[in-house]
């Protein structure tokens, strides 16, 4: 069942007027952010603050992904100077922590690996003292993408399974075992890079099948972990089956600490991103 009305502790105002001077320094640089794609509730406090989540390798994806907003249009070719134009953002913006992520690129040969690591030789040299954290998509399994990436040294690796494996239907393209292999695979490459991954409630998940991704993501060194709220972009979108209580966010992050993550977001508007920086 499709739920209309939000309950009161979703109900965040955004305000167009607080993201007047992020939005005129990206398109200055002409640069993309996943905020502005994904419709994410939080831009104008993230924004506001001087925080963007950059997105890399252009706008569009090649999956169908029914819960996401970004563009499923044919993507453009890849721009070999974008990596230089985020790391202008991140100075001029003096960000101690940087989240970059990407739509999916089945297209390229590597996914787009090559502009990911790229990205971050760029901002090293501009801003050698900022904390790069990358949230990638799983390169179709392959390895040595994924090692282009992890041996460019992100200080964080990220990459999200979303949503329980009964209903990755809804991640058109994407595998639940792949992604925890992308996890697995990146401890393997560097033990010394912290992994990371984000799943949604209200997609129709039962609690035991939520606490078994927790597990499996431990399972596979899975260090620092997000819990939000799916909010259906539009009605287009697959749609909310429940809005989850704050409290049940609560009890989840207790748990997850509990099975050994090392920092843990749990709320309604948690985002892979949001707050990025805290993460110890």
């Amino acid at each position: 069942m499709n739920i209309q009305r939000k309950p009161e502790w979703l109900r965040k105002k955004v305000n167009p007027g607080d993201q007047n001077k992020m939005r005129s320094l990206l398109g200055e640089l002409r640069l993309n952010t996943v905020c502005q794609q994904a419709l994410c509730p939080n831009i104008s406090e993230c924004f506001a603050c001087g925080q963007a989540t950059f997105l890399i390798l252009g706008r569009n994806c090649t999956r169908m992904c029914s819960f996401c907003n970004v563009d499923k249009s044919v993507p453009l070719p890849v721009d070999s100077d974008e990596p230089a134009r985020v790391a202008e953002a991140v100075r001029r913006l003096k960000l101690s922590h940087v989240v970059v992520t990407s739509p999916t690129r089945d297209d390229l040969p590597d996914g787009g690996a090559s502009l990911y690591a790229a990205t971050v030789v760029a901002i090293r040299t501009s801003s050698p003292s900022t904390r790069i954290e990358l949230l990638v998509p799983d390169f179709q399994g392959d390895v040595p993408s994924l090692e282009t990436v992890v041996t460019s040294c992100p200080n964080i690796l990220a990459h999200n399974v979303e949503t329980v494996p009964r209903l990755y239907h809804i991640r058109n393209g994407s595998d639940y075992r792949r992604s925890l292999e992308v996890l697995r695979n990146c401890a393997g490459i560097a033990p010394a890079i912290r992994t990371k991954s984000g799943i949604m409630l209200g997609m129709g998940e039962a609690e035991d099948e939520v606490l078994q991704v927790l597990r499996d993501l431990r399972g596979v060194g899975c260090a620092y972990l997000s819990i939000g709220q799916y909010l259906a972009p539009s009605r287009r979108h697959y749609p909310v089956q429940e809005y989850v209580t704050p409290a049940v966010f609560e009890s989840l992050q207790k748990q997850a600490l509990d099975l050994g993550f090392s920092h843990v977001e749990s709320g309604p508007y948690v985002r892979s991103s949001y707050h990025a920086g805290q993460y110890a």
